[in-house]
Order: C-alpha cells, then sequence, then structure tokens
C-alpha cells in the first residue's frame, strides 16, 4: 500500500507587494510541519512552481530531516487567482481587506466553475481538476510521497476521491488549513481518503492556525 500526503503551503504573505512570499507565520508552520513528519521517510517530495510552496517543502524536509530530493511539477500549482477575479467586478473600492477580498475571490470562483464562461479563462475549472488528477495518478505507485501544493488541487482532488459535485469543492476550498495534511492511500481498492485537513500539529501553538 502507498500513500500520499497534500499539504497546503504555509501562509502566504497577503497585502504585501510579492504574495507568492510565506509570512514569517508561513515559516514556522513549515517547520512545525517538518518536526510533526520526523520519522516519515518519503520515496518522494514533490512541490508546484509557485514560491510559497517551494518553500513549505524545503523547510519541511529540513526540519523532518528527509534525504528525498525535491522534485518540482507545475501541476500541482494553485488556480490563477488574479486571471480569476480580473473577470468579476469588485464590490468594493480601493484596495481589498482580507475579508473583502475572500468573498470576491468566492465570487469569482464560483463564476469560474460553473462552466458557463470558459471562454474567458486560460485555464478552465475541468481543465484544473483534470491536470490535478494526473499529477496525483503520477504518484500512485511512488511508495510514500508528500506533495506541497495548494488549497485548490486539495480540494479538487478531495471532491473527486469523494465523487461529489462543485458545491463541495467550493466548501472546502474555502477551509483548507495552511499546512494541514490531506492523505490519500493506493492499494487493492483503489484510491482512498484517508483523512481531509489534519493540523493537530498546531494545537497549542497559539497564532499558527491560519487559512489565509
Amino acid at each position: 500500500m502507498g500513500q500520499i500526503l497534500l499539504v497546503r503551503h504555509g501562509q502566504a504573505s497577503f497585502g504585501a507587494d510579492d504574495y507568492d512570499v510565506l509570512s514569517p507565520v508561513g515559516e514556522q508552520q513549515a517547520a512545525v510541519l517538518g518536526e510533526f513528519l520526523v520519522g516519515l521517510k518519503p520515496d518522494v517530495v514533490v512541490h508546484g512552481t509557485l514560491k510559497r510552496q517551494q518553500r513549505t517543502a524545503e523547510i519541511a524536509a529540513q526540519s523532518a530531516g528527509w534525504q528525498a530530493e525535491l522534485r518540482t511539477d507545475e501541476r500541482w500549482n494553485e488556480i490563477d487567482h488574479l486571471a480569476i477575479t480580473a473577470t468579476h467586478p469588485k464590490h468594493f473600492d480601493g484596495e481589498p481587506d482580507a475579508r473583502q477580498f475572500q468573498e470576491w475571490f468566492e465570487r469569482a470562483t464560483a463564476r469560474w466553475a460553473s462552466g458557463e464562461y470558459d471562454e474567458d479563462y486560460t485555464e478552465s475549472f475541468v481543465e484544473f481538476r483534470e491536470r490535478s488528477a494526473a499529477a496525483l495518478d503520477d504518484l500512485l505507485d511512488a511508495g510514500t510521497a508528500v506533495v506541497f501544493t495548494s488549497g485548490g488541487p486539495i480540494a479538487a482532488l478531495t471532491t473527486q476521491l469523494l465523487e461529489a459535485g462543485t458545491p463541495t469543492y467550493h466548501r472546502l476550498a474555502a477551509v483548507v488549513v495552511n499546512a494541514s495534511i490531506t492523505k490519500v492511500v493506493t492499494g487493492r481498492r483503489g484510491t482512498t481518503l484517508v483523512s481531509f485537513n489534519a493540523h493537530g500539529h498546531f494545537e497549542g501553538r497559539d497564532g499558527l492556525l491560519t487559512y489565509r
């Protein structure tokens, strides 16, 4: 039996000039995650091309003492939230705060995922799900794999494994905790979701439980 751990990146830098950089909290989350995974001996460690994914992988791997080489696979990248939000009108003036951005993002994502406006996007929701599924399929025979990705791919794959619909994707994507672990196992019964969004490694550690 093989296992694949899908890890969301640590907290990025919302409101900064470069969002795609871990915040100080995000770096701490990655280190704590690595400490939690000491003893795990992954055969494969993969991350997307985004800086927040790669840096989370680097910190966690060092903290855990892993020897496996880090691989890059762009199929694990997050959805292009800038392109998706650009198609949806703002309901606020100026720069959004975290709450306003979340509301805007959820409305824009619902439009994207509806399938009614695919011509407006470089990657449709169906294409996004397919490339996430293909990336997972390539790891089914990898033994123990750890993937550092984002909330979107994790929610899409979880929804697929649950044989659920788009509304479930939206609900799951909104609650994926930074540096949480979703576990998938492979074996005679096929590919099975064992746990979603586990983040017990942050219990008792003030300030480390974040969603954005």
